[in-house]
């Protein structure tokens, strides 16, 4: 019974460190990256529709974007779409694709994204022990149960408690190499 929540925890775990990197890959650098566009929704026909289900991002470039509209029609609201993102992005349209050059980022601007990224790391923190707690409490709850004895209550706790702790450096360590990536000129 305690490896099903150790189990549970370490799944869980594992989903908001993956949370955390999906997050912190929207959040813009220095070069090109078709993330930073995962986050932006396209008003198409009424619908708000991500922009990765309209049209293809690559980074031919380090400096550049480009989408590639499968519906000629929809270039239009994917320009607006991206300039309301905030995003610092202006993108070009030729009539056929967007190119969005991405700028220098300003020490000022750097030192944003990093607070960002900071901000985004102790959610993710803060999730993880959400996790502890829920896991703590279940096996309090089969040990108020019989279902484990007290001794057995206290390895859960420890085990849980050593996962948690892992968890916790591996944010810290995504996020300090993301601040780093921000801060890289």
């Amino acid at each position: 019974m305690i490896d099903e929540v150790v189990d549970s925890l370490k799944q869980e775990m594992a989903g908001t460190l993956e949370s955390l990197q999906r997050d912190l890959a929207r959040v813009r650098t220095g070069r090109a990256s078709p993330a930073l566009l995962d986050g932006v929704m396209v008003d198409y026909y009424g619908t708000d529709t991500p922009l990765n289900k309209l049209g293809g991002v690559s980074a031919p470039e380090p400096r550049l974007l480009v989408v590639q509209p499968f519906d000629q029609g929809a270039l239009g609201d994917i320009d607006k779409a991206i300039c309301k993102a905030d995003l610092g992005l202006s993108p070009v349209n030729d009539g056929k694709i967007l190119r969005v050059p991405i700028p220098e980022l300003t020490e000022e601007r750097r030192l944003e994204f990093v607070k960002q990224v900071k901000r985004e790391g102790e959610n993710h923190r803060v999730s993880a022990r959400s996790h502890r707690r829920d896991a703590n409490d279940m096996l309090k709850q089969l040990n108020s149960d019989k279902d484990i004895s007290d001794d057995d209550l206290r390895k859960g706790q420890a085990q849980v408690q050593e996962i948690t702790d892992k968890a916790i450096e591996e944010i810290d360590a995504v996020v300090t190499a993301k601040e780093e990536d921000v801060m890289a000129v």
